[in-house]
């Protein structure tokens, strides 16, 4: 039995995980779907269209690939992939095998893909063209992958890499084999602020949690093989589908588990052509192929959108947004000044702001379909969502307590060879399982709540804590602000010296008294920042996420501290 079959044994009894439907497995839905919509749209990245029938074949000839090179049940692939048709069919095509696809950060360097890859027990990887450079610098340190899939560059493919082009040209569809409802699906954390650790998504699991996180909306996920063939009859009566543009990378759990929702559903999901975010190209892909929704993460991305859509206002050429239904985002905060900017350009559309993590999916979220209701960091919590005080109470809602969210329902079994953080993270508390991925908040009198932010990044500033992620929200209310990170710098007075990095808009020269004036209009004034630090732009991880290593490095490095 191989080491991940092993660890998923003894992450957690099988008695004590909520089960969905133990006939859930995504491969073979999607199949049944193939089987039954084949004519349909599935998959979109510029000009490239690819029906479910093609995209259950190619699937199938790199499921086919895969066997050949003896990788198979319970072994791991990893896809370093920039977004695209490819993600997805090798994907599905490692699904098929009973294989368990992770993702790979396609920004790590090569010391970063070997450690990820080796840790991971990678047995087959796919990698982006461009990125050839780096996995010829360690593909022969991986001794244990079988097989190297380079995407892209057909003609110029490395000796010790095959094309994945000619690899689906020259095999045949494998045939199909029975799965298990609790074949993994891995995603890896970050790594932003620590070792990227791999959370086991069990696909029984996944759909459980899917169909949390979107009940209520026009995004009803089946998860029997009775409600996928419904699924796919009702789409044949309408013609209708719902259409995913994944904004945000596939390898960033927003827009790929959303991925795995919208094919689910029989529906399309669609790419951007770039391997870096284009807002213009965006709004045009959302115009000629009809996107019902977007999947973003936060400001990052919802900022240069807004600009976008400015513009061609301005110029008398306003995008057709009359597609959209519903616009997307979770892992980060999400300001409200930028929801209400998107809901003025078209008002008949919704936001869904979701809180949730790599460990958990539906902790809490907002949906918000107006100007006036835009929110920065406030929630409504989901039916299986508690906050934690640190000695185990559940905190008074008003009491202004802090706690930690602790989340039950469908979760994943714990994090790939790592028990130790396994047990930590998802602890048994009066019988009940719970995902506690480290988010602090505070509830109100409602039972709304309110976001500080991941413990793990919290300052510690004369004895008191501060959340980076309520100091980086109060800061980009400033107009002259475009992005900032928060973090704490030693100091032998206050233990911890909150700094900011800060990127201004251009030709602004840094006021730090304006600053933290306009921070102490939100915030207490020990929040406020003692140290500035303007840089030319932010450093975000291509999934829009804080790199809080890189902006503890560039501020030490600007107050001439030693890391």
């Amino acid at each position: 039995m191989r080491r991940l079959r092993e660890h998923a044994a003894h992450a957690i009894s099988p008695t004590k995980m909520r089960s969905t439907n133990m006939a859930f497995n995504f491969a073979s839905a999607w199949e049944a779907l193939a089987d039954s919509i084949g004519d349909h749209e599935a998959l979109i990245t510029g000009d490239n269209v690819v029906s479910w029938a093609q995209f259950d074949d190619r699937a199938a000839r790199i499921a086919a690939l895969l066997r050949a090179n003896g990788v198979g049940a319970g072994d791991n692939v990893g896809l370093c992939l920039y977004n695209g048709n490819e993600y997805l069919e090798a994907q599905y095509g490692a699904m098929k095998e009973r294989c368990s696809p992770f993702n790979v950060n396609y920004r790590y360097t090569s010391e970063e893909l070997r450690d990820l890859l080796d840790d991971a027990d990678a047995k087959a990887v796919f990698f982006s063209a461009e990125l050839a450079d780096n996995f010829a610098a360690i593909h022969d340190q991986l001794g244990d992958v079988a097989l190297f899939v380079q995407v892209g560059a057909p003609n110029d493919v490395p000796e010790w890499a095959v094309g994945f082009g000619n690899a689906i040209a020259t095999h045949q569809p494998a045939t199909r084999i029975e799965r298990d409802p609790r074949d993994l699906w891995l995603l890896f954390t970050g790594g932003t602020t620590g070792r990227p650790k791999g959370v086991m998504w069990p696909h029984e699991e996944m759909v459980g949690t899917m169909k949390t996180t979107f009940s209520g909306m026009k995004m009803a996920v089946p998860e029997t093989a009775e409600e996928v063939v419904s699924t796919a009859g009702a789409i044949r009566e309408r013609g209708f589908t719902t259409r995913q543009l994944a904004a945000a990378p596939l390898m960033h759990g927003t827009a790929g588990i959303t991925a795995l929702s919208t094919l689910t559903q029989g529906g399309t999901v669609i790419c951007l052509t770039g391997q870096s975010f284009d807002a213009d190209e965006l709004w045009e892909t959302v115009a000629k192929h009809r996107a019902t929704h977007l999947t973003i993460v936060g400001d990052a991305f919802s900022r240069p959108m807004v600009a976008s859509l400015d513009r061609a206002k301005d110029a008398g050429t306003p995008y057709d947004l009359s597609s959209i239904f519903l616009i997307m985002s979770s892992g980060v905060m999400w300001s409200a000044p930028m929801k209400a900017a998107l809901l003025e350009h078209n008002p008949s559309m919704k936001l869904l702001d979701s809180l949730g993590s790599s460990e958990g999916a539906g902790f809490a979220s907002k949906l918000e379909g107006s100007a006036a209701d835009a929110s920065t960091a406030r929630f409504k919590m989901g039916p299986n969502t508690r906050v934690l005080t640190e000695d185990g109470r559940d905190v008074v809602p008003g009491s202004g307590e802090r706690g930690r969210l602790a989340l039950a329902g469908p979760l994943p079994i714990g994090y790939y060879n790592d028990p130790v953080k396994s047990a930590e993270t998802w602890p048994e508390i009066d019988g009940v399982r719970y995902s506690i991925p480290g988010d602090w908040a505070t509830v109100e009198t409602d039972g709304s709540i309110v976001l500080l932010g991941r413990g793990s990044v919290c300052i510690n500033t004369g004895g008191e804590k501060v959340y980076p992620e309520e100091v980086e929200e109060a800061l980009k209310l400033v107009d002259d602000v475009v992005d900032a990170n928060v973090v704490g710098i030693p100091d032998e007075r206050w233990g911890q010296a909150i700094t900011a990095v800060v990127e201004l808009r251009p030709g602004v020269e840094l006021d730090a008294d304006a600053l933290k004036a306009a921070v102490r209009e939100h915030l207490a004034a020990y929040k406020s920042p003692k140290h500035w630090v303007p840089v030319p732009k932010l450093m975000r991880a291509p999934n829009g996420k804080s790199d809080y290593r890189w902006a503890l490095t560039t501020a030490q490095q600007a107050l001439g501290l030693d890391e």
